[in-house]
């Protein structure tokens, strides 16, 4: 070997050390021979993974097609690489069968072996006397345990109670695709998860890392995600398509993720054939059996930077006090009516508050412009929720509160609106990280867990077309009724 050589050859061993990604690519040639056909999505998740490693996340839901490679370097990769720099690390590692997931932990232990593994991480000694294919530790006290959703984990523990990097529990999907569509067994994941997984941390520092793909939207991701445990969980979603637009996609890559997995006809094929399991398990946004009214193409997108010439603004509020887990949220999309007859959703804020905090939050939205215009009308639904709201805010403020009443369900008002809608005059962002949130929730409607955007939507789209919202819904199904058939929205 030239000096040169030589060089490069050690300068390649630093990077692996230092980055799981130059790892898992170092890795990867030293095992196979050749180089990795790698993707700009794997760089996205080692990064998000190394955050862990670095102490700057503690709870991390990764969203990924399958086959992926979500499992080689979630799993296997992050594992041998941590343990590499840590070898005292204690790690706790689930997915949906105890065999699955032995399996990720030999290959894992298999990796440590490695005489390449050894000379770039010589701190590390693997016990000889603990080399089970799920249950194998380190000379330093280091633990790798493999189990099945809904195993036994007595005795293990995972994390270690000192300052800087000491073991993680890493989820690897942990349901059955075909038992995704069972309540009991979706409930018997997350059962297990609040009653014996989250107690195995050895410390609260400990991270617990979930990488899957989507499979129901009352999944263990859907269930953390929603608030399920009471923490705040960092989200990584990468869907099989930028459709519609993710934020961290790169300008310069195909539509398809990975197109050397999935070409794009390959995508639009599955897509048809199976649109539900596409959907969750390649789109990530789940959306129950029997939902779709909104349909997921009938949206439009505008370049925020880049909006249209407006001729008024509306707040549509859809109210909720409880901050409970259950309990909708508060939702207040703020609307753009274009001079060229098109309506611009330019913000969605959702939460769920107080109702203190929610009358502030009204009042702040309010104030601020949109297109250079200020906010003409504020709309509230006049419910149990909201009549207090619309009392105290036109007592104390000089916002011009509208009262809407509503006598018809949110499925016929759903009917309603859709015809502006599917005559592609609604616009959304393209780059805002609410937009993928917002077109799954209402692709769900009405099976969804909850509706609070589609009620805020109906609610503005209804107010542009009548001004006031109320007469528009009885003048439109009594047309229906009379089977004149209206092509638009009422008075649209």
């Amino acid at each position: 070997m030239s000096a040169d050589e030589w060089a490069e050859q050690l300068a390649r061993r630093v990077q692996a050390r230092r980055s799981l990604y130059w790892f898992t690519r170092y890795g990867f040639l030293q095992q196979r021979g050749y180089k990795w056909q790698r993707n700009w999505h794997h760089e996205v998740i080692c990064r998000k993974l190394q955050d862990v490693f670095e102490g700057r996340c503690k709870r991390l839901i990764i969203n990924i097609p399958p086959r992926y490679s979500k499992t080689e370097i979630a799993v296997v990769n992050f594992i041998a690489w941590a343990l590499g720099l840590a070898p005292d690390s204690e790690f706790i590692h689930v997915s949906y069968g105890a065999r699955l997931a032995a399996g990720n932990s030999t290959r894992a232990r298999d990796l440590v072996r490695t005489e390449w593994y050894a000379d770039l991480f010589p701190e590390l000694a693997l016990n000889p006397e603990k080399q089970a294919n799920d249950d194998w530790r380190t000379l330093q006290g280091g633990v790798v345990y493999a189990t099945g959703a809904g195993g036994t984990i007595t005795g293990f523990g995972a994390g270690k109670k000192r300052p800087g990097f000491g073991g993680a529990i890493i989820v690897d999907d942990p349901h059955k695709a075909a038992e995704a569509t069972s309540d009991l067994m979706r409930q018997n994941v997350i059962d297990w998860f609040k009653s014996t997984l989250e107690s195995r941390r050895n410390s609260p520092d400990t991270p617990i890392i979930i990488i899957m793909q989507r499979l129901h939207e009352e999944d263990l991701a859907g269930w953390l995600l929603g608030g399920g445990n009471g923490e705040e969980w960092e989200h990584l979603c990468i869907p099989a398509l930028n459709d519609p637009p993710v934020p961290f996609w790169p300008d310069d890559a195909p539509d398809e993720l990975w197109p050397s997995t999935h070409t794009l006809e390959d995508l639009r094929r599955m897509e048809m054939s199976k649109p539900y399991e596409f959907a969750g398990q390649y789109m990530q946004r789940p959306a129950p059996l029997g939902g779709g009214i909104f349909k997921t193409e009938w949206w439009q997108y505008f370049r925020a930077e880049a909006l249209p010439p407006l001729k008024r603004v509306v707040q549509s509020w859809d109210t909720a006090f409880k901050t409970k887990t259950a309990n909708d949220y508060s939702v207040c999309t703020t609307w753009g009516e274009g001079a060229d007859g098109k309506f611009y959703l330019v913000d969605v804020w959702k939460n769920k508050v107080e109702f203190p905090d929610l009358k502030r939050m009204v009042v702040s939205k309010a104030a601020q412009q949109w297109g250079g215009l200020p906010v003409s009308a504020i709309l509230v639904e006049d419910k149990a929720s909201g009549q207090s709201l619309i009392q105290e805010l036109r007592r104390e403020t000089s916002l011009s509160v509208i009262a809407v009443k509503v006598d018809i369900d949110k499925v016929s008002r759903a009917f309603a609106v859709t015809p502006v809608i599917e005559s592609r005059r609604v616009y959304l962002p393209t780059g805002a990280d609410w937009v993928a949130d917002y077109v799954a929730s209402l692709g769900a409607f009405p099976n969804g867990t909850h509706d609070d955007d589609v009620d805020s939507t109906t609610q503005a789209l209804s107010y542009f077309s009548d001004g006031s919202g109320a007469q528009a819904w009885v003048d439109f199904f009594a047309a229906r009724a009379a089977g004149t058939q209206p092509t638009g929205t009422p008075n649209g």
